[in-house]
Formats: structure tokens, C-alpha cells, sequence
């Protein structure tokens, strides 16, 4: 047993070197034929497919195409047929797997581990991919001899009689095996593994496999249930064709193993030329009803409540009473500034988990900054017109000025920020250890900093005024020192940052300047104090 689960950890850790490998080397052209490959049905199945033998994981096309469907690049019943090419990849990789190349894996792994070590960023993430392949082939040499045993075994052949007896429970077992391991590519080897011992009826394989397949449909599900609606319509209508199509051919598995039997085909390779044949016909099935099945979904899972992007408290009939149309604008002021840390939250958080989908909301966030500091701006000019006293004027400005900033901030996340990590995630580059800890320390700073400037817009603390006066001149210390060892790393030649250069720079760059603008809020409260100076100049005696 031990054999036989560390060659299954084997075969998932080989499918994961491909599927990271693929993505830095492949990733961002696999994302643009995906994007642009779905102009008809049959350029869509290919899309899916090929993209499915790159990765090896149909789950990771499934919620890039899932992605794409949100921003609206790609169309649903496109989408669909995208997965339909997908299931089709992945069977496909099967069968290959399963030619008996095994021996081949110490080659593979040779050549994966020579380009692994060359200086260019492509052969090491294709050699990675490599690596990979030969650890998935060598996994299943492992694989065969760990079942060896399982012939003489009467626990395992008593549990294989108890399944074969109760089909639609092997079923669900192998959707859970398929399900843990998130791959139906790792059940349906391992489906094989126990073809080649003798003990499984061709018409139990079949029914195996079906529940591989059904499991391998629930993962992207899983990951995209707190996604927008757009995208849980795909993954959940793929889960549906799967488990329609599974519901089907249970009752028929005996015919099936009939027809199989018959069929000149190799006894040790049934499980991957039932997985072909099942997600060939099922393609070929579920194609022509893509469209319905797109309608159906979008009416069984309704589209996302709108959320109201107009003003809150903004209310016109306030502005004959300053005070309260002031107080009104502030808590106005205070949402945009949580609408700008949702956005550096969300550029964080794909920064850190390499994750492009925390990226798709930022562009809406910012249009919504945009409308309201206008609609701020707006009504404070009409509460202007009524003549306000001193102190009124002054507090209308400071507010104004905050909105600005906002907006500025807004624009730097949404120009600067968010093109620059997604293409960190697209390409997958990696940045040194030091230069990665450096902008994530500089990016919670930020965070931190921003919480503070909300505080000091509604308290107009001093204390806290002059702390974060103090705190830009650590983020500039900050950058300063970033730059300097980054630059102290390209002298040392390290790979990685030679990659990340521009990326690196480019990000202190916009922090900074987000900082500078977060710092703004401090200044009325300081200058009245008769702290600031209009120079940062040494006067020379």
C-alpha cells in the first residue's frame, strides 16, 4: 500500500511540475488562443483540447476559459465546447501514457534536467514541463509493480467483487478518487494499474472510468463557487454534461464490455480506450445541444445582483445645512477610499498567489472611484454657491482634495499595478527571495497606510497626521533601499532578477507613488499646525 500510494504522489507531483512548467512557458500564448481561438465550434473543441494537452489538466482550462467567459472574450456555448475538447485532451494524454513508453521516463527526465539548468527562462519552465513528464511515465513503472501483489490478494479481490456488484457505488467511488486527487487523468491510471493485475471485469472498468470522469468535472466547480455568475454557468453545465453522460452509459456499461470484448484491443489498456471512446461520443452528443444548454444555465443561475454604483449619501436636500452636507460627502469620501483598498487588496493578493482572476475586478472598482469623486466634487460645488463660512470652505477643500487623491491612486492601480502583476502571473516570472519579501512588505505598508489616511480624514488627528508624515519618508527609504539592492543582485547576475527588472522597479515605482498620495490627507492637518514647509531645500548659510 505504501508502494502504491507513493506512486500515485508521484504521478500527481509529475502532474504538477507540467501543468506549472506549461504555464510559465506556454501561458501566455495558451490564454490569447483561448481568448481568440473560439471564433467557431470547431476552432473552440482544438482550443480546449490543445490547451488540455499543454497543462494536462482539463480543471486549469476549465476555469481560464470560465475566466475569459466573464470579461466577456469568449461566448458561453463557445466555453462549453472549449471543455468538450478539454474532457477530450485529457483522455487523449491518457492513452498516450498508456503505449507502455515508460521506459523512456530516465530520458525524459535527463533532457528536462538539462534544460532545467540552462540560464533561459522558457527552457527552464519547458524543462520543468519535461521533468515532469518523465515523473508521470516513471510513476507508472512504479505503479505496476506496487499492484504486482494485489493478484494474490483476497481483501482486494473480495472489495473488487463487492463493486462489481454494485455498480453505481463503483461509480462514486472512483468520482471520489478522482475528486481528492483532482484529476481524472491520476484515477484513470490508476484504474489502469489495476487492469493489468487481472481482476477487473471489462464491465467494472467501464463503470470506473465513468466515475473519473464524473469527478474529474467537480473540481473547477468547487474553485469557482464564490466566482460571478458567468463563470459558475460553465464549470457547473461541464459538471452537468459529464454526469448526464454518465447516467446514460451506466445502465449500458454491460453492453459496452460486450462490445469492447469484442474489439481487437489490448486487455491491459481498456480503462484509457473507454476513457477516449466515453468523452468522444460524449462530445460529439453534447455539441449540437451547447447552445440550449447555455440558455438553460442562464436561467437557472441568475445573473449577479448589480450592486448600486451611484452615491449613498449624497442627498441634495442636505445642502441647505453645511454641516451635514459635509458630514454626508465625508462618508461618501470614506467609501471610495474602501473601494481604493479593495483594489491594492486584490493587486496583493494576485501578486502573492499568482492567481490572474483577483485581477478582474479591479477595472470596475475604478470606474466606480471615477463616478463617485466626481459626483463628490459636484455636490460640493453646488453646496459652495450657498456661501459657507471659513472653516466650512476649508474642510469642502480638504475633502475635494482627498477625492482627488483617491482617484489618483485609482489610476495607479488600475494603469500601473494591475498590468504589471498580471503579467508576472501570465508569464510566470518569479522574483528573488529578497526582492519578493520586499514588495510584499511594501505593499501591506501601503495597505497599513491607507487604514491610517481613513482615520485621519474623519479625526483629523495630529498624533496620527504626523506619524504617517514620518511613514513616507520610511517608504521612500524603503524604495530607495529596494532599488539599490536590486540593482547590487543584477550586478551578482542572478537570473532571477535579471527577469523581474522592470517588473520590480516598475512596482516600487507605483507603491510610492501611491504612498505620496495616501500621505496628501496629512497636510491640512499639519499646515495648520505651521509644521510644513513649501521647500524641501537646505537653506546654505
Amino acid at each position: 500500500m505504501i508502494n502504491l500510494f507513493g506512486s500515485v504522489a508521484l504521478l500527481l507531483f509529475g502532474l504538477a511540475q507540467v501543468k506549472d512548467g506549461a504555464s510559465r512557458a506556454f501561458g501566455a500564448r495558451l490564454r490569447t488562443g483561448l481568448s481568440t481561438g473560439t471564433r467557431n465550434g470547431l476552432r473552440s473543441f482544438m482550443s480546449g483540447f490543445g490547451a488540455t494537452v499543454v497543462l494536462q489538466s482539463s480543471t486549469a482550462t476549465a476555469l481560464m476559459v470560465a475566466s475569459f467567459v466573464e470579461r466577456e472574450l469568449v461566448k458561453p456555448r463557445m466555453a462549453q465546447i472549449v471543455l468538450l475538447g478539454a474532457n477530450v485532451g485529457t483522455a487523449v494524454t491518457a492513452w498516450i501514457v498508456a503505449t507502455g513508453i515508460e521506459w523512456l521516463s530516465p530520458l525524459v527526465i535527463l533532457v528536462g534536467i538539462v534544460l532545467y539548468r540552462s540560464g533561459s527562462t522558457g527552457r527552464r519552465s519547458g524543462g520543468q514541463a519535461l521533468v515532469g513528464i518523465g515523473l508521470m511515465l516513471l510513476s507508472l513503472h512504479l505503479l505496476s509493480g506496487a499492484t504486482e501483489p494485489m493478484r494474490q490478494s483476497p481483501a482486494l479481490a473480495a472489495f473488487i467483487g463487492l463493486l462489481d456488484n454494485a455498480w453505481p457505488v463503483a461509480l462514486v467511488f472512483a468520482a471520489g478518487i478522482a475528486l481528492i486527487s483532482s484529476s481524472s487523468l491520476a484515477a484513470v491510471v490508476l484504474i489502469l494499474s489495476l487492469t493489468s493485475t487481472g481482476i477487473l471485469s471489462v464491465g467494472l472498468i467501464i463503470v470506473l472510468v465513468l466515475g473519473a470522469n464524473l469527478g474529474g468535472a467537480i473540481p473547477p466547480v468547487i474553485a469557482s463557487l464564490s466566482a460571478p455568475a458567468s463563470v459558475r454557468r460553465v464549470t457547473i453545465a461541464n459538471l452537468i454534461v459529464r454526469a448526464v453522460g454518465c447516467l446514460i452509459a451506466l445502465p449500458l456499461a454491460g453492453y459496452g464490455a460486450e462490445i469492447l470484448e469484442q474489439l481487437p484491443l489490448a486487455p491491459y489498456k481498456l480503462p484509457v480506450d473507454a476513457h477516449l471512446g466515453f468523452n468522444l461520443i460524449l462530445a460529439a452528443l453534447a455539441w449540437p445541444f451547447s447552445r440550449p444548454l447555455s440558455r438553460l444555465m442562464s436561467k437557472v443561475i441568475s445573473q449577479d445582483a448589480e450592486a448600486d454604483d451611484g452615491p449613498r449619501f449624497l442627498d441634495p436636500q442636505e445642502l441647505s445645512t453645511p454641516v451635514v452636507a459635509l458630514a454626508s460627502a465625508t462618508r461618501e469620501v470614506l467609501g471610495v477610499g474602501d473601494l481604493i483598498e479593495r483594489m491594492l487588496i486584490r493587486a496583493a493578493d494576485a501578486f502573492e498567489r499568482n492567481d490572474i482572476t483577483k485581477l478582474v475586478e479591479i477595472a470596475s472598482l475604478e470606474k466606480r472611484v471615477d463616478s463617485l469623486q466626481q459626483d463628490v466634487k459636484v455636490y460640493l460645488s453646488k453646496l459652495g454657491r450657498s456661501g459657507l463660512s471659513e472653516e466650512d470652505d476649508r474642510r469642502s477643500i480638504v475633502i475635494i482634495d482627498y477625492a482627488i487623491n483617491l482617484e489618483h491612486m485609482g489610476d495607479i492601480i488600475e494603469k500601473g499595478l494591475l498590468p504589471q502583476v498580471a503579467k508576472k502571473v501570465s508569464l510566470g516570472l518569479k522574483f528573488s527571495e529578497d526582492g519578493y519579501a520586499e514588495l510584499r512588505e511594501l505593499f501591506q505598508l501601503t495597505l497599513d497606510n491607507l487604514r491610517i489616511a481613513q482615520s485621519i480624514f474623519v479625526t483629523r488627528d495630529f498624533n496620527l497626521a504626523r506619524q504617517l508624515m514620518e511613514v513616507k519618508v520610511e517608504v521612500r527609504r524603503m524604495e530607495k533601499k529596494s532599488s539599490e539592492r536590486h540593482l547590487e543582485r543584477l550586478r551578482d547576475g542572478r537570473a532571477d532578477s535579471l527577469q523581474t527588472s522592470s517588473l520590480h522597479l516598475d512596482i516600487l515605482r507605483d507603491l510610492k507613488r501611491i504612498n505620496a498620495h495616501i500621505v496628501s490627507v496629512a497636510h491640512p492637518i499639519l499646515d495648520e499646525s505651521g509644521l510644513l514647509i513649501e521647500s524641501r531645500l537646505r537653506h546654505a548659510e
